[in-house]
Formats: structure tokens, sequence, C-alpha cells
């Protein structure tokens, strides 16, 4: 054991007095446990949670509760003490609710055992064997018979009526924020039970659940840059996937018809309210299907999930929206011409869409290889996508910047995709996809060509994907949710990082 690690060497003295006068009562504190015996011990059991003690017992009457002698095991951190004499109250918090302790010198075996618990600590973890009583001001209570501490809290707590105020610290030291915020707590577990709903819905129509490379040799599914990695056994580089598309789509070729995947994708972008480089999508395909039909199953799938967290209203971004309404369906072209009916007439005109474009968006770079599409993306960017308030499908996308899309039967410039916005954000994007193994090739090409001509975003010619459509993939759509951005709209966050555990931030 070096010097460092013994307890009251000279260097750990040091260490002692060099710290907030706080931290060196509470190590004096450890230090004498650590004599006794009784530090980091991992002997305590419970027999129930906090929760289940309420939900069981809550709603009796102090005299019916005290005839069933109900004696139980709990655990959890102290987040209060009242201490009065013989007698004292601690309120202790475990992973699910809280509940308080009632301390007796007498109860507990005199002052030798007694005496030391009024110096226990705010955020100490401790255990407690007693009795369940209702008290005079009718609160649920044990008695307590045994208690000791399981764990010592060596930092004090935020203050109790403030909280983590600090938004970095809460982002970088999440623990702390789970252990005195109730709010970031119900988040947390709203998405744990969006993901559940999420997976059910998809079950429950027949897709089956699987799972896909997340380094992969060719980056594609989706224009976004990715992050490079190295494997030193083979020498090679891949990359973290940006999407599972490419993979889901072969399963179809392999005859599963209907799949799905909820896991991570990684894209080398910046951070801001709506983006991490780390984050959580689900993306799922179907069979003899298109993008009507995807539609479908995405407006029903995230009404089928408000209802399940009954928050089919929800005030998102200050806007209103109700998510019980049918979704509205406009196509991208149309909603540009009502901002710009004087484009109506010229959605392929390039020279035009490009001399109206820098007007309405000055800062636009355009890449040499860009399109007529690729200027109606961007006035559809500035002119419409942030006043797209309710639930909206944003369909028939330009082929030039659909690379995986189904060409639309009857206008070939367009694709059968869709985007769904709400409150002037995406939520989701999906299309009927693209099988022509020759149509596909050309659009892969003239990504190459936009990736050599500085397209940090677009992606290359997949020759291993080509060979699968080339066995034949059957008719069929996929979309793809985020479902960060999902649990931001259903518990009214504004900021993806207080939707994530451990959202990504500069090294401190």
């Amino acid at each position: 054991m070096s010097d460092s690690t013994v307890v009251g060497s000279p260097k750990q003295s040091k260490q002692q007095a060099a710290m907030p006068e706080q931290m060196a009562v509470r190590r004096e504190k450890l230090s004498v446990q650590r004599e006794q015996g009784l530090a980091y011990r991992n002997t305590w059991r419970t027999s129930t949670t906090l929760t289940a003690i309420r939900q069981q017992y809550g709603e009796l009457e102090a005299e019916a509760l005290a005839e069933k002698a109900v004696e139980v095991t709990v655990a959890g951190r102290m987040m209060g003490h009242r201490v009065m004499g013989k007698s004292s109250f601690a309120k202790i918090q475990d992973g699910e609710g809280e509940l308080q302790l009632f301390l007796n010198r007498d109860a507990l075996g005199g002052a030798d055992v007694y005496n030391p618990t009024k110096k226990w600590d705010l955020g100490d973890v401790i255990g407690a064997t007693g009795t369940l009583f209702i008290t005079k001001t009718g609160e649920l209570s044990v008695k307590v018979s045994h208690i000791e501490i399981v764990t010592k809290c060596l930092r004090p707590l935020p203050e109790k009526w403030h909280g983590l105020t600090d938004i970095e610290t809460r982002y970088r030291q999440r623990y702390v924020d789970l252990m005195v915020s109730p709010e970031s707590r119900h988040i947390f577990r709203t998405r744990s039970k969006v993901v559940s709903l999420l997976r059910q819905g998809l079950e429950s129509r027949g897709f089956m659940e699987v799972e896909t490379p997340m380094l992969q040799t060719q980056a594609g599914g989706a224009a976004a840059k990715p992050f490079i990695t190295h494997h030193n056994a083979l020498d090679m580089d891949l990359f973290l996937r940006i999407a599972p598309e490419l993979y889901l789509k072969r399963l179809l070729v392999g005859g599963f018809e209907r799949v799905f995947e909820i896991n991570r994708n990684f894209r080398n972008e910046g951070l801001d309210a709506t983006h991490n480089p780390e984050f959580t999508m689900v993306e799922f395909y179907q069979a003899y299907a298109d993008f009507n039909d995807a539609m479908d199953h995405t407006e029903a799938l995230i009404r089928d999930i408000a209802q399940g967290l009954d928050v089919s209203q929800v005030t998102w971004e200050g806007v209103d929206v109700d998510l019980s309404q049918p979704f509205q369906r406009i196509r991208m072209d149309e909603a540009v011409f009502e901002k710009r009916p004087d484009l109506r007439d010229h959605a392929n005109d390039k020279a035009l869409l490009a001399t109206v474009c820098l007007q309405e968006k000055p800062d636009v770079k355009p890449l040499l290889t860009w399109k007529a599409g690729h200027y109606l993306l961007e006035l559809f960017e500035t002119l419409v996508e942030p006043h797209l308030q309710q639930p909206t499908f944003i369909t028939h996308y330009p082929v030039d910047v659909s690379p995986l899309a189904r060409r639309n039967n009857e206008d070939e410039t367009v694709t059968d995709r869709f985007e769904l916005f709400v409150a002037g954000r995406e939520i989701a994007n999906g299309f009927s996809e693209l099988n022509d193994p020759d149509d596909q090739r050309g659009r892969f090409v003239a990504q190459a060509q936009a990736k050599d001509a500085g397209d940090d975003e677009a992606t290359g010619v997949d020759e291993d994907y080509l060979r699968a459509l080339e066995f034949g993939m059957p008719p069929a759509a996929g979309v793809g949710i985020g479902v960060d951005r999902l649990v931001m709209l259903l518990t009214e966050q504004h900021s993806i990082r207080d939707v994530l555990l451990f959202p990504h931030m500069r090294p401190e």
C-alpha cells in the first residue's frame, strides 16, 4: 500500500489540510469508520424499495398499520436530518422514492448507538431496519430498531433549496444532479419508458429487433461527417457508423421483411441544442411498403408513445403541440412556393434558385456539384422549416439531396421521401427505398464526386451494398426517428443535453 493511501499518514494529513473544511471533517469521520472496520462494507441488503412501501402501505390509517406490525429493511441517501435531543428524523431517498426514518435513543439500544448518528452528514448512504408507523403529523415513517452507515459521503451536497443550479455542473456531474433533482430523475425515467414503448410498438407491428455493426469499413446511410478510427490487428481504418441503414436493408435482401434497431450513431459535427456527436436513433424497415405506409407507422408510433406517457399535448419551444390530431402532409416544393410564389414554375431552374437562395441566405456556401434540388432544400430550411409548428410531414424531397430514396413515379426529379417536423425541429426521416442497383450506383457516384469537391458529409460508393441490391431487394420503406429529440418533445426539454445522461463536453 502506497503512503498516500494509508489512513492517518503524513501525506494524507497534508491533503486533508488543503481540502475545504467540510470535506476534511467528513474524512475524519471516515477515518473513524476505517479504524472500526465499518468503512465501505458490502453487507447491507434491503427487503423492499421506498416506493413499494408507499404504494403498499401509504393509504393505511395509523391504527390499521400498527396492527400489521410491518417490519422493513431499507437503504437510501440521507437528504434531511433533524435532531431533537433523544430523538431525530432522517429523510432517506433511494432510486425511486423517499421515506422518513424515526430514530430514538432507547429504541436503538442507548446513547452509544444513538449519539454517533447525530453526527452523520447529508449525503451519507444509510441502512435501517424497523417497523412502519404513521407519525402524529400523518407521515408514513420507519421506527428504527437498527441503523448503520452503508457508504460515507465525502463531498457536501448542493444547498437544499437551490439544488444544482449551474448548468455546466449539472451536465458534468449528472450523478449529483440526479441526487438532488426529482425533475431530472423524472426525465430519464421517462426516456427509459419512451424507448420501451417504442420497442413494444414496433414488435407489436411484427418488426424484429436486430443489431448491426457500429464499426464499418464504409460510412453510409446518411449525409454526415464520420469519426475515423484504426483497427491495429487488421491495419485498416474504420468508421464509427453514421447510420445503420445500409446494413438493415441488407437484411431485407436476406429475407427479413420487418426489422428495426435502436442504437447509437456517431457524427463528427458540432454541438448545439439539438445535436450531440453521439446520439440514439431507431430505424425500421418494412418490405412491400412505401413512404405513405412509413408515415402512417411513424405517426401511429409517436401517438401511441404519447398516450402511453399520458402527454398527448405538450408545450415545446413555446409551441402548444397537439399530438392527438392528424399530422399534416405537405410537399416540400409547395411549402417553398407558399413563401415564394414567384418560384412556382421554376422548381428545376438552378440559376434562378441559386440567385434567390443567395438573396434569402447570403451566408450559403454552394459547392460546384450543387444542382437545383440543393438550392430548393436551402430555401426550404430558411423560409419554411422554422415555421412548422404542429406535427408536419414534408414530402417529395429532390433527388439531388436524397441519394437513397426511390424516385417518384410521376416526377423523377423528386423522391418518395418525407421528414417530420415539430416546432421547427426535425424528428424523423423516411422514404420509399431505392432498390434499383443501377440507379443507386449513379447516386453513389454523384456522392463521391461531391465528396471530392469538398462536401465532408457526402459518402462514397459502397460496392458490397450494390452487390446486395443486385441479388434483389423487395420494394420497401424505412424510417429513422431521433430518440433524443423525441424525448425532448415528450418531456418539454429545450436542449438535447437535458435528455442525455452524459452529454459530450470539453474537458475541465
